[in-house]
């Protein structure tokens, strides 16, 4: 589903129109990202939580030429599904 089908369900769904359904999608995933840009954690009962993990530099090395090089730290968003939304899709 992209956010335009989104958009389109809400709409549909809520009786509104697709402006208003398109600022109730928006809104959600601006806060979301500030939420998880602040180092907050967002939980959705029933479908998932969002939360941001920090990866501490670390040596790889490149597997073509076998050199080894230096990964910088990041933080990367995290997707972890709930059991409910688990046991709905099988």
């Amino acid at each position: 589903m992209t956010k335009s089908e989104l958009i389109e369900l809400v709409a549909t769904y809520k009786e509104l129109t697709k402006r208003q359904s398109e600022e109730v999608v928006t809104t959600l995933f601006g806060e979301l990202a500030t939420t998880l840009r602040t180092g907050g954690h967002v939980e959705i009962r029933g479908f998932g939580s969002f939360y941001v993990k920090d990866y501490k530099l670390f040596i790889g090395h490149n597997p073509k030429t076998g050199e080894f090089v230096s990964v910088e730290a990041k933080k990367l968003p995290i997707f972890k599904t709930s059991g409910i939304l688990k046991k709905r899709i099988e």
